[in-house]
C-alpha cells in the first residue's frame, strides 16, 4: 500500500480503533498491521500529538512478567474529532469512487 495513503489515513485508524475501547500502543500496531503493514514505532508519534491535543488521556496498568503499559483512553473530545474525520473520510471515498469510475 502506497506509504502517503496510510500516513493520511492512520490518525482515523488509530481513534476508531480507540472508540472501540481501550488499548496499548503495541496492541494498536497489532490490530492496525491485520489490515495495513506499519512498522513498529509508526503510531507513537500519533498517539503523543492526539494526547497533546487532548484527544487521548493515558494510563498505566501493570503487567505481568514485564513493565507497566500504557493505555489509551479516548476522551469525549475525541469521540467528537473520530466521528468528524470519520464523516469527512467516507464523504473523501465517495469523491474518489466517484472520480475513479
Amino acid at each position: 500500500m502506497n506509504t502517503q495513503l496510510k500516513k493520511g489515513a492512520l490518525e482515523i485508524c488509530v481513534l476508531s480503533q480507540l472508540a472501540k475501547g481501550d488499548k496499548y500502543g503495541y496492541e494498536l500496531t497489532e490490530v492496525i498491521s491485520t489490515e495495513m503493514s506499519i512498522a513498529t514505532g509508526t503510531l507513537y508519534p500519533i498517539l503523543k500529538r492526539l494526547k497533546d491535543d487532548l484527544y487521548v488521556e493515558t494510563y498505566l496498568v501493570e503487567s505481568e512478567g514485564g513493565p507497566a503499559r500504557k493505555y489509551y483512553h479516548l476522551t469525549e473530545k475525541g469521540r467528537f474529532y473520530q466521528g468528524t474525520l470519520k464523516q469527512e473520510w467516507n464523504t473523501f471515498v465517495a469523491a474518489m469512487n466517484r472520480l475513479m469510475d
